[in-house]
């Protein structure tokens, strides 16, 4: 069967890396007999596509690297001739030998023509070409579910990694205070995505230090969030609540020298009253109010419920008639951070900070509870993952809807078929 070209090189990459190309009689472009003993692991970083592999040429086994391209005229391209990294390729894999390739010491560097089942190209065309939702949407009942089952556990722990490298990074910015860098990452959820960026500036604006030298004055608390969130600065008159407010934020402003941000970054437009700013900006008060030291008790906490029991705060009397600053609402209720959302923090701050804090500390049971929460919370409900309900795939806890996020989001949006144990069982099957 007719090899057929144009594939990009990560394409063959799989191909050698599964041994998917025909190995019987293998010779190299030079004619020598060719026997791939390992075929080497993939190399992730700079350097050589496969190290650590074995062949047999002739009557020679060599160990080394292996250099996967389409073309072996690549070699030049890619300036592989003056790195050092090259010097133990040991295999030059091609689509197409177009120009001999030789190591520093004028010896040709032996090639193999890379000729695999046409059907492999076509299967794996056909998910790049795909306009559905997922690019394997049409036969992802082919595949047998428990495969998706499996890779649950790898997509859960690389979607931990992938916030871990976040909160590394905003560490490294705050001095390696995990309190501060913890109160600015838990801030920022609390706008919800909405609010996201504004709540995550008024943070900035306002250390947690500061706030800590207030703990014990709710009022206090509230007038610094409010006042640098600017949203005491849109009238000078108002009820009793207000006034307060800014008279206690007009002594705190001057006395730490505050520069707060601008009141028309938050947003109202089409949220729920419930979910309004002004609402989160109290119940993020009453939370730091009631939970002095908060980073240091969540890592204290081993059971679920406890922690959920944490988050369930309320906002302030005034809000249960209000919504807006000075603006009476026609209903009078208690306004408390609902299951869904407190779920939502949990998910999204507290167990990263668990895994990557288990991680720092080499505290391999913080780890563990990350994963055991997250089997404990119900599963998700949103657009994502109701198409994968869709499909057939019954959620049943929040770490199964996190590993189906993980592979949307990074696999299938992304067409990276060729790392996805469900697009890797779809182009190999030779016989669809």
């Amino acid at each position: 069967m007719t090899t057929p070209k144009n594939m990009p090189e990560e394409f063959l990459q799989y191909i050698w890396e599964n041994m998917l190309f025909y190995s019987d009689n293998l010779k190299t472009k030079a004619g020598e007999t060719l026997e791939i003993i390992s075929q080497g692991k993939r190399n992730t970083d700079s350097g050589p596509d496969f190290f650590n592999a074995k062949i047999k040429i002739g009557d020679t086994i060599w160990a080394g690297n292996i250099e996967i391209h389409k073309n072996s005229s690549d070699w030049q391209k890619h300036n592989h001739q003056t790195d050092k990294a090259y010097d133990n390729v040991i295999l030059h894999v091609v689509e197409t030998d177009d120009s001999p390739v030789k190591r520093n010491n004028d010896k040709l560097i032996p090639t193999l023509l890379l000729i695999y089942p046409e059907q492999l190209q076509v299967n794996y065309q056909n998910l790049l070409d795909a306009k559905t939702w997922i690019a394997c949407q049409n036969q992802f009942h082919k595949v047998d579910p428990i495969i998706l089952q499996l890779g649950f556990n790898r997509l859960m722990i690389e979607r931990l990694e992938n916030k871990t490298d976040e909160i590394l990074e905003r560490l490294a910015q705050n001095g390696n205070d995990w309190n501060e860098t913890f109160y600015q990452v838990l801030a920022k959820m609390f706008g919800f995505k909405v609010n996201a960026v504004p709540f995550e500036l008024l943070a900035k604006s306002l250390p947690l230090q500061i706030l800590a030298k207030h703990k014990n004055s709710l009022q206090q608390l509230e007038a610094l969030l409010f006042g640098n969130s600017g949203m005491l600065n849109n009238q000078l008159l108002g009820d009793d609540y207000y006034l307060n407010l800014r008279n206690e934020y007009s002594f705190l402003f001057k006395k730490y020298k505050l520069k707060g941000i601008e009141s028309h970054l938050w947003k109202f437009m089409r949220l729920r009253p419930g979910n309004f700013p002004t609402i989160r900006i109290s119940q993020f008060a009453a939370l730091i109010y009631r939970s002095h030291g908060l980073f240091s008790k969540i890592i204290e906490f081993e059971k679920l419920d406890d922690l959920k029991e944490l988050f369930k705060v309320s906002t302030s009397e005034y809000w249960n008639s209000h919504y807006s600053f000075n603006k009476l609402s026609k209903r009078n209720s208690k306004k408390e951070l609902g299951d869904t959302s407190v779920n939502t923090l949990i998910i999204n701050v507290i167990i990263p900070f668990l895994f990557v804090f288990g991680e720092k500390q080499n505290k391999q049971y913080l780890k563990n509870r990350a994963l055991e929460f997250l089997e404990q919370l119900p599963p998700e409900h949103n657009s994502i993952i109701k198409n994968w309900n869709k499909l057939g795939i019954e959620t049943r806890s929040a770490f199964e809807t996190q590993s189906l996020l993980q592979l949307k989001n990074i696999y299938c949006e992304k067409k990276n078929c060729l790392n996805c144990q469900i697009g890797v069982k779809i182009v190999k099957n030779v016989t669809n």
